[in-house]
């Protein structure tokens, strides 16, 4: 498979420097690929981190180096997602706390709720590497999910994404997930994570379709932090 896809995919969703700009459609085309820049992520914060003792350091590092890694795009989207879902009235006023630019008291109020369960979940991980590269990929499969199913209610970025895609580009996501079976952490904690991946984007979908009408690119990258979040949890708490 040529490497300009995959380059796309990372420039889309890091701030790592890959040279010109490829074509957003080169990506947009293949959204089954999302996983692949879990591994890199989730590989660089791994290796960042790989050498540091203290789990408490370790894992704000990490955080940090996750948010400096996506230039915060998906916490952005996840902190626009806590607007809409705590904005009163009916549909058109949820829609416009999403969309708008503006960062209100739901936004802050779920982005530290989101971040503070993947850094204690982090620090308390018995293998802190692993969990970060599990917890990344299986983020990144969430948003080929939602980049599936999630009809757009706007014309953007995640409608051209939605209409390249088709029903089996999450089955070619799963397969790219895997290489986790590899890791040294208990199956049944992979298994649960498996299933977090897959439930985190189902339930946003659902809520997002009653109270927006349906998904945007705010929408998917709130999935990546919430899916990353439950699956670190997961994998402490098993």
């Amino acid at each position: 498979m040529p490497l300009t896809p995959i380059v796309a995919l990372l420039q889309f969703t890091t701030i790592l420097p890959l040279g010109r700009v490829r074509e957003f459609a080169e990506f947009a085309r293949r959204s089954w690929l999302y996983p692949l820049a879990g591994y890199v992520i989730g590989g660089i914060c791994a290796c960042s981190v790989y050498f540091i003792g203290q789990p408490l350091v370790a894992a704000a590092i990490a955080i940090g180096i996750l948010f400096l890694l996506t230039g915060c795009n998906h916490l952005d989207g996840l902190m626009d997602l806590g607007d809409g879902l705590m904005a009163h009235g009916g549909r058109e006023k949820r829609i416009k706390a999403l969309t708008d630019r503006e960062i209100g008291t739901g936004g802050i109020a779920l982005a530290l709720s989101i971040t503070l369960i993947s850094f204690s979940s982090l620090a308390a991980a018995p293998c802190l590497p692993c969990a970060l590269v599990i917890a990344e990929v299986g983020a990144k499969f969430s948003m080929a999910l939602l980049s599936t199913f999630g009809k757009p209610f706007h014309e953007g970025l995640h409608s051209c994404i939605q209409g390249y895609s088709r029903p089996w580009f999450p089955a070619l996501a799963a397969i790219f997930c895997i290489p986790l079976v590899l890791l040294p952490v208990a199956p049944i904690a992979l298994a649960i994570a498996a299933v977090a991946m897959v439930a985190c984007p189902a339930a946003l979908l659902l809520i997002s379709r009653r109270l927006f009408g349906g998904v945007n690119g705010d929408v998917v990258g709130a999935s990546n932090e919430i899916t990353r979040a439950i699956i670190l949890a997961t994998l402490c708490l098993v």
